[in-house]
This record gives C-alpha cells, structure tokens and sequence, in this order.
C-alpha cells in the first residue's frame, strides 16, 4: 500500500484526495465463488448453515453465487474497466485446506495463483483476507472457534496462503469483522455456524484474537520488510439516546463487546477491566492463557476499519431489546452481559437494510480511532449500501441513492483526512451483487448488478460515477 501524503482541499464543490490515495472494491470468497464442491472444497460453516431449512432467505446458498469462480477472468477485466486501484478478497479456507488441517490443495491455490496473477498484470492491487467467515465445517464439528485449537489450525493455514501466494501480495488481512464470527455466529445465532451460547460467543472472540496474533507471526515470518499485515475491524460507532448516566454506561458495554474485546488485546496487548466485570456472571475467562495477551498483540501496518451505520442505545427500563441493532432477528442476544441495553432505530433515511444513512458516523469513527491509536494508519476496507436495484428496459441500472450515499461518506473520509486522521485507502462494498449471508439474494450492495439466471454483469450507474473519482482522485460535488 503506497503512502498517502496530505494535500490541502479544494473548493467546497469538490475535493481532491491525497496523491497515493488507494480506491479499490471488496467481495468475500463465499459470496461470489460459488463451485463449492469443485476442485477439493470441501464444505465450511456457511454451507451448512445455508443449507439448514429456515436459515437463509428463500432457502438461498452459496452453491453458484455470482460464479466467480468459472468467471474470473471477466470479473478481473471488469475491475479493470471500472479503474480499481486494488481489489480486497478473501480465500475460502475450505478450498485452500479442506479439511482445516494438513497439506493444501494446489487446485485451490491455483485458482487464487490465477486471479492474483490476472490482477497484477492488469495493475491491481491484490489485498488477501485470510478468513471471512468460512470456517471448514471439520473443524467447527470438533469445537469451532470457542475452542483454542481452531486458532492454532488458522496459523497453519495462513502460513499455507503465504507460502503459496507471499511472492505477489503483499498486503494481507487477517481476520475479518471477528464480531461478527463471534458474537452473531455463537450468540444470536443468526450467522453460520448458527450457536446460541454467550460463553461460547466470548470464548470464540478470545481465539479469534489469538488466531490473528498467531497468523501475524506466521505471515511475518515468510514476507519480507515490503508486505503489510493488517485485521479488518467492524467498529461499531455507538451513540447515547439521551445523556443521561445511564445512557452513557450503556455505550461502554457495548463498546467494549462491540470494539474494545478486539481493539484492546491486539492494539494494547490488553482486555478491558469493564469487560471482565460487564461479563463476570457468565464466565471468569480462565480460557484466556498466560502469553496470550503478547501473542495477540503483534505490530500492525494499518488497521481495516469496516463502517455502514452509527448504533444508537440507551439504558433499559425492562429486559432490553435487540431487535433494532441491525443485525438480524433472534431469540438469542449477541450482546452477552448487555442485557439492560436497548437499542434503536437510527432517525433520518435507510438503506434496503433498513440501516441509517449517517457519514457523520464514519468521520466520528475515523477521528477517535486517529486518536486512540496514533501511528496506526487506517483504510477504510468496506463502506457501502443496498438498495433495491433493478435493470430498466434498456438494460441499465440506475442507482443514484447509492451514489449519494458514496459521496457523502467519501466527504467525510476526505474531512477525516484534513482534521487529521491517516486514512490511505477506500474499498466500496461490494464490487458484485451477491449472496448476502441470511437475506440470500435479496439483497443487492454491488457497484455491479447480477442477473442471477443468466450471470450477466451489469456495471450500475454507481460503478460508473466511482470509476471517475477512482481515476482523478477528485469527489465532485453533489
């Protein structure tokens, strides 16, 4: 990743981003590959979550996906097409090892040997995320990530991706959103491997940590000074209802399940005290091992910082509802020890989410996080939004709600830079349409529209309007 050096603003009717600026674009393995039982994948959680009646949305799975597996070279040329600077993939552990465990399999690796190799020759960027949320279903049936063990399995896998893949990229991430793995994969239940235990859900955030801090090991140990290392975060940025006390300690717990169980051990080598007291009725975190804070807490280059929507909250006069805190439907909290925190609906427009529409949010976000971790640059490794798009009949997509939506996050990423903060990059979520986890196919984020039947790729207007600032660096203005 180039350095990005600070260049003073233009006009209010445009800005001008910092020379070295990175823009790419953003998809996950599981979401876009499809062929999940090809060439020695074997199946991860998500398979057969997907596949469980009642989970995903019209019974939808990853089974196609957008075929970006038998089309990669024209989504490559399409990326190129569109000016991208880089592009942030993820590899499908099960595909790379199927089983978790022992030797890779060098039919997955090609394919992933191919796509980085396309990418360069056209001038992109490859940016590797190591897991995004497929964990093989071997090694969940043996514990999953609430167990040591899973972490342990991860180094080896990230050092099967290095070894293969290290000679050409050279950025790498580690984990990716691990609160969502975690807490909607083993409290609420709404994400694979669907588990409903808040113990389970704490231990797993513990090795998921350790798993990064030992694959940051791994990879160091196989790149030379030019590669950088880095974890994609989902920081929540989490806003009182009213400012009152109670409202206020609302936002700490949830800023420490949400933000500070990840950003404390691997940027301070520390957990939050709060944390322990929030949780104590559910577990005294003995799983948490002498050395482990030191293995957690390895040098990064930048921190990846994934950003759709504030949180707002306030203290519970009842048992507290989860039903408006964006992620899904459940029976079961993803908030263990937060059970007197409510949670509300954002005011102002939403996404097809039903996510409110904020950038002031993302400019808070990046400004806190320019102060709390100084010398750690920041990339904004996903931002983006669904709407409900459709092809008209002369076969184009227009989509002007997510062009507004980009520029004013880009606005406020361009803010964030001038105030301070040491952001190099933005990745738009996501490049294609695609499988979107429980809502299946209902759901459309890309910059690409997919006719599903047929394949077909649609560049929308959005695609478009990005490629130009991609190209000049320059956000017009509204």
């Amino acid at each position: 990743m180039v350095t990005a050096q600070q260049t003073a603003s233009t006009p209010d009717t445009a800005r001008t981003f910092p020379r070295g600026f990175l823009w790419g674009s953003a998809t996950a393995a599981y979401q876009i590959e499809g062929a999940a039982a090809e060439d020695g994948r074997t199946p991860s959680i998500w398979d057969t979550y997907a596949r469980t009646h009642g989970r995903v949305r019209n019974g939808d799975t990853g089974d196609i996906a957008t075929d970006h597996y038998h089309r990669r070279s024209e989504d490559v040329a399409l990326m190129a097409e569109l000016g991208l600077g880089a592009y942030r993939f993820s590899l499908a552990w099960p595909r790379v090892q199927p089983t978790g465990r022992g030797p890779a399999v060098q039919k997955g690796l090609d394919f992933y040997r191919r796509l980085v190799d396309e990418l360069l020759e056209k001038g992109i960027q490859p940016v590797a995320t190591l897991y995004h949320w497929d964990l093989p279903q071997e090694l969940e049936d043996a514990g999953g990530w609430p167990e040591r063990a899973t972490a342990e399995r991860f180094a080896e896998y990230a050092a099967l991706a290095a070894d293969a893949l290290g000679d050409r990229v050279k950025t790498w991430t580690t984990l990716n959103e691990p609160w969502c793995s975690a807490f909607l994969g083993y409290g609420s239940g709404v994400h694979a491997p669907g588990r409903t235990d808040p113990v389970a859900a704490l231990r797993a955030a513990h090795h998921l940590n350790l798993g990064h801090g030992l694959a940051v090991q791994a990879l160091r140990a196989r790149f030379r000074a030019d590669a950088q290392v880095s974890v994609t975060l989902n920081i929540h940025h989490v806003r009182p209802l009213t400012a009152t006390d109670g409202d206020a300690d609302a936002v700490r717990r949830i800023d420490a399940l949400a933000n500070r169980v990840f950003t404390g051990p691997m940027l301070t080598g520390i957990y939050p005290e709060d944390l322990f007291k929030d949780t104590a009725e559910l577990t005294d975190w003995s799983f948490v091992q002498e050395g482990d804070l030191q293995l957690i807490h390895q040098p990064l280059d930048f921190l990846g910082v994934n950003y759709y929507s504030p949180t707002l909250v306030s203290e519970a006069d009842d048992n507290g509802t989860h039903t408006s805190d964006g992620h899904g439907d459940s029976a079961h909290s993803p908030w263990p020890g937060a059970d007197r925190v409510a949670f509300h609906q954002p005011p102002g427009d939403t996404t097809a989410m039903g996510w409110a529409i904020d950038p002031s949010g993302l400019y808070e976000l990046l400004r806190r996080l320019a102060s709390d971790c100084p010398g750690l640059p920041l990339v904004v490794t996903e931002n983006g939004a669904a709407f409900d798009d459709y092809a008209d009949p002369s076969g184009q997509v227009n989509d002007p709600a997510r062009i507004a939506y980009v520029r004013g996050h880009l606005a406020a990423v361009h803010q964030a830079i001038l105030d301070g903060a040491d952001v190099r990059g933005y990745f738009l979520w996501s490049l294609l349409d695609n499988f979107e986890w429980a809502h299946g196919y209902s759901k459309r984020f890309g910059a690409v529209y997919v006719d599903y039947p047929t394949g077909t790729r649609i560049p929308k207007a959005s695609a478009r309007w990005s490629s130009q600032v991609a190209r000049t660096g320059v956000l017009p203005g509204a």
